[in-house]
């Protein structure tokens, strides 16, 4: 989508933000001065010939740019096909495009033509970068001096008045297995363009004001023509300071701002201690501090004393002569993106939302720099792992899934999925279900026979010609385990394919717990769990690990955002963490989302439809069954229930942002309104979840206080379901999870069925349906185990390919 349209009207019609960016591009010259002072000229109501005589440059040239920025906005002005050999090559751009281009390593020819290169040009940049479809080695980064070759990870970025510095990462040890496919878009490198340039223009206006501290910085620098000193310096545009994320926060995910007071004179003291602070955040990593410009230092030393690449510490770079600091930002950003998955579209998003900060921070109360560093992402690695932990795992069985049942199309999947909504079935019946021919049904069903996924059962006698034999899913044939993490205990199960389930642990956690010692506490869980297990398993049937842990998640690293009650182990990467301790296929998902799997796995032809599935556990959340598949939404998260129900009970607070309702808690709310009731307070030294089921006992048997306070939460939980109903126009709620109980079970269905049908405005077409889960009360975990079969058996025409990487193929 392009930033802006010129309507060739008068003064004034440049959005300022877009004219801002215009008059720095002139003022900085290059390539980009001419196109910028085409359109602001035009927008100053100039005619062609008029702007094509100050310019100096033919009328074509200027009717083309004014083409371009009416087509395209700035990214028109910005990249453009070209003829012929440009005067400079700036290699980073090669590389964003050939990364991001769609078609991946086969693209080289699309992106010489996009940026009139030659196809040799491309081909060239893409060698020294060691970017080939057949390359086994990292990719090479040749700043100066080069990076380690080994993966690399954008570990920082550091902006004070003076300086900025990207910190890279590298993996000490031998390079991992790359990673197919990209998990940002062009729209998040706009987007951390766009917040660049406003903390960029912001410093400037802040500097002007008197506002900002330390000097102003240097205009900025095109790309040179491999000559070292066209880079290494000066070319930031003025930038002042920056409420980024504190350097001991970024390594916990990001969120804090950073109290640095430093002035101009101080810069090199606050990038000091943000290195030291980096590489104590960071040990298991070679870190690297590539500057990006420097405004006060004119020698080329860098900001930082000089440090062999291969040593210790943090060691000092120049980004490639061949580049802008802009376009290697990019390139980087491209290379990290692609190359590994838990860099996804989060990292990219707190660092915008850093320089955004900074962009609209007060200017009464400037900091010295913008901070920003990520969480840490070298637990995963494998470079340091604990002695045993994937070895004690493997001693015997090595549970390395990886797959084992190779499903080989479309259609085994649908026969599959007929099977095992009927229990029993017939051959004739599943082609006359799924339109299939009985040839291609009978080849199909030999073939599942044959592997062991399906079995013959009892013959039926027909009323004419040779009796029917009908099939049914092995139970046997495929196992998965599960497990859910509470903030209150860890529970692990092995289930078959029929759902049964053969072994279940629990183990207790607190809050305050050490993230090493969580990780490695639920691994064992996982380890004990499969060991007993082991008679009943078959190891070729074996096909992964299901996890599921409270929202919101980011799936594409793994890490948990927030998570209730356990802040210790928030923006924890432990998806990768737990890949160390398991070589199988490992999936992470909300636990209402893998509730909602467990359901439509086990509960057959009773859930073969859509339905919301409404997880009771520490907070209320939704998992969604729609048109054939879960529904996940674009981040994983779609079912955050608590703002719907927020809403519709009124509880908004003066800033419009929806209340955080006690009543989406229930073992802590349920009791808390018990005791106002005036029933006698629960001893709450085992916790909330003792005192939850106490109340609930004590409503089961009549107390009006215990009754009234668990109808009172079920009453606000159902107005949270009827705005889920009339949204979606679902028929079935599946209610389930920790929290419901048998004790508790009759108040919620009776409110939440009495609101879903009464108020609804489609409630004359509809009869909606609340029914209890036919999942146990380790639904999570068993659902977190279902996902793995989901991911496997269930058949996709799309959306398949989304669960691909996290399942390899056998």
């Amino acid at each position: 989508m392009p930033d802006a349209t010129l309507d060739d009207g008068p003064a004034g019609s440049l959005p300022p933000e877009h004219r801002a960016v215009l008059r720095r591009w002139a003022e900085e010259g290059g390539p980009l001065a001419t196109r910028a002072s085409v359109v602001l000229l035009a927008a100053d109501g100039l005619r062609d010939a008029e702007i094509s005589r100050r310019l100096g440059v033919s009328r074509q040239t200027v009717g083309s740019w004014r083409q371009r920025w009416t087509s395209a906005g700035l990214d028109g002005l910005e990249h453009r096909p070209r003829t012929g050999r440009p005067a400079t090559v700036d290699e980073a751009e090669v590389v964003t495009r050939t990364l991001l281009a769609p078609g991946g390593s086969g693209a080289s020819r699309a992106v010489a033509r996009e940026l009139g290169l030659s196809h040799a040009t491309v081909a060239g940049i893409r060698r020294r970068w060691r970017l080939g479809p057949d390359e086994a080695r990292a990719p090479s980064v040749p700043t100066r001096p080069p990076l380690p070759g080994a993966a690399v990870w954008l570990m920082g970025l550091y902006v004070d008045p003076v300086r900025a510095v990207l910190l890279a990462g590298t993996r000490r040890g031998p390079a991992p297995p790359a990673t197919a496919g990209t998990v940002i878009g062009t729209e998040v490198l706009a987007g951390l363009d766009r917040a660049l340039e406003a903390a960029l223009t912001a410093a400037k206006a802040r500097e002007a004001d008197g506002t900002g501290a330390g000097s102003t910085m240097g205009a900025g620098s095109t790309a040179g023509a491999g000559r070292a000193e066209d880079t290494r310096s000066g070319s930031g545009p003025g930038t002042g300071t920056g409420t980024g994320t504190r350097a001991g926060a970024g390594a916990r995910g990001g969120g804090g701002t950073s109290a640095d007071t430093d002035t101009g004179t101080g810069t090199a003291h606050g990038l000091a201690e943000y290195l030291a602070e980096a590489s104590r955040s960071h040990p298991d990593l070679g870190l690297h501090a590539i500057t990006l410009w420097d405004s006060g230092d004119t020698s080329g030393a860098g900001p930082l004393p000089p440090a062999p690449v291969h040593g210790s510490g943090v060691t000092r770079h120049h980004i490639p002569a061949r580049s802008t600091w802009r376009t290697f930002l990019r390139a980087m950003v491209a290379l990290d993106s692609t190359s590994h998955p838990e860099s996804s579209r989060r990292v990219y998003l707190d660092l915008a939302a850093e320089l955004e900060r900074y962009a609209t921070a007060r200017s009464d109360r400037p900091c010295a720099a913008v901070r920003w560093l990520r969480e840490n992402v070298a637990g995963h690695l494998g470079a340091d792992r604990a002695p045993g932990a994937v070895e004690g795992a493997s001693r015997g069985h090595s549970w390395s899934g990886v797959n084992q049942i190779d499903l080989g199309s479309f259609n085994e999947c649908v026969v599959i999925e007929t099977v095992r909504l009927s229990g029993t079935i017939t051959r004739g019946e599943i082609a006359h279900r799924t339109g299939l021919t009985q040839q291609s049904v009978s080849r199909i069903a030999r073939s599942l026979l044959d592997r062991g996924i399906l079995i013959e059962d009892a013959q039926r006698r027909a009323t004419s010609g040779k009796p029917r034999t009908p099939v049914r899913l092995s139970g046997t044939a495929a196992h998965a385990l599960g497990i859910h993490i509470d903030p209150e205990v860890l529970t692990a199960v092995v289930i078959d394919l029929d759902g049964a389930i053969v072994r279940t642990r629990t183990r207790p956690v607190t809050a305050d717990i050490d993230p090493a010692e969580f990780v490695e506490r639920v691994a064992a869980l996982g380890r004990e769990t499969l060991a007993e297990a082991r008679g009943a398993v078959r190891e070729d049937g074996f096909l992964g690990i299901g996890v599921a842990v409270p929202g919101p998640v980011d799936i594409a690293s793994g890490t948990v955002l927030g998570p209730p009650l356990m802040s210790a182990w928030g923006d924890l990467p432990l998806l990768y963490l737990l890949k160390d301790h398991f070589p199988c296929p490992v999936l992470m998902e909300k636990d209402s989302t893998a509730a909602a799997a467990g359901e439509r796995w086990i509960g057959r032809d009773r859930r073969a439809r859509d339905f919301a599935y409404l997880y009771l556990g520490t907070g209320v959340g939704t998992g969604l069954y729609l048109n054939g598949d879960l529904y996940r939404g674009i981040s994983a998260n779609a079912g955050e229930f608590g703002q719907l129900c927020a809403i519709a009970l009124g509880r908004v607070g003066k800033d419009g942002r929806p209340e955080i309702l006690p009543e989406c808690n229930p073992p802590v709310s349920v009791p808390d309104l018990a005791v106002r009731g005036g029933m006698r307070p629960v001893p709450t030294a085992s916790g909330s979840t003792a005192a939850y089921l106490a109340v609930g006992e004590a409503a089961a048997a009549g107390d009006p206080a215990a009754s009234a306070a668990v109808r009172e939460v079920a009453q606000a939980v159902g107005r949270g379901a009827l705005g889920l109903v009339d949204l979606l126009d679902i028929d079935l709620i599946v209610l389930g999870g920790p929290f419901f109980t048998d004790d508790v079970a009759g108040f919620y269905l009776d409110e939440i069925t009495r609101t879903v049908n009464e108020f609804p405005t489609a409630r004359r077409l509809r009869r909606v349906e609340v029914e209890p889960s036919v999942l146990s009360a380790e639904a999570a975990a068993v659902g977190a185990a279902s996902t793995i079969f989901h991911a496997t058996f269930t058949p996709r025409l799309r959306g398949r390919e989304s669960r691909a990487r996290h399942l390899p193929a056998g």
